[in-house]
């Protein structure tokens, strides 16, 4: 298979480990280069690395980060992308994570303090990673193929229909997160899989042959 035939998910796959890759280089250089490639409530809101709310997207918090979220990319997406093609994978995928990086910059910056920091984040805090775009992914294949079931990497053996499995998922990543403490990016999560839904509504609605069509093959 020539490159240029090559799926938007294996384009997208190859540019994260890049991108991951010049991020070791760049965070072994100086570690205060993280500012360039990650985003952070605090810097955004104030007009500065505006850029990283695409960058973002393809930066990871080390390599077990990398690698679990380009599996849920590859098993997501890879059928996503037949579906609604190419072209509007590429441009779902990046709006999805440009969506949840702006949700999880307001709300961490305008509430993420005392309390509220654990449930939105911190603004100080940089947030990385392609979890917001992937929720986004899953979010079109449960509005369009709500029976499809689910699966967590750690648990294949345990499936859930998406429309459950996803929103509990994210329940109990959140509640998880405030509990221990740990910097998990949840309202881009949230904000991904929102955006999957109201897109995946609306294809849904413009072809509704279509979407019938595969739902009776995904039975």
């Amino acid at each position: 298979m020539r490159l240029r035939e090559k799926s938007a998910v294996w384009w997208i796959i190859a540019i994260s480990f890049v991108s991951f890759i010049v991020e070791i280089v760049l965070l072994a250089i100086n570690p205060d280069f993280v500012k360039f490639f990650a985003i952070s409530a605090s810097n955004f809101l104030s007009g500065g690395y505006l850029w990283t709310i695409l960058t973002h997207i393809f930066a990871h918090g080390g390599v077990f980060h990398l690698l679990v979220n380009m599996f849920a990319l590859f098993s997501l997406g890879s059928l996503t992308e037949k579906i609604i093609g190419r072209k509007r994978f590429i441009w779902f995928y990046l709006i999805s994570g440009i969506f949840a990086g702006l949700l999880s910059v307001f709300l961490s910056g305008f509430f993420g303090f005392g309390f509220w920091e654990n449930v939105f984040g911190s603004p100080e805090v940089y947030m990385l990673g392609a979890s917001g775009a992937i929720f986004g992914v899953a979010g079109v294949l449960v509005m369009i193929l709500p029976r499809i079931r689910f699966s967590i990497i750690f648990v294949p053996f345990f499936s859930l229909p998406g429309y459950i499995m996803i929103p509990l998922v994210l329940v109990i990543m959140w509640i998880a997160s405030i509990g221990a403490g740990l910097p998990i990016g949840n309202v881009a999560h949230f904000g991904g899989f929102l955006a999957g839904l109201v897109y995946g509504f609306y294809l849904r609605t413009k072809y509704k042959k279509k979407v019938m069509l595969l739902q009776r093959y995904f039975r």
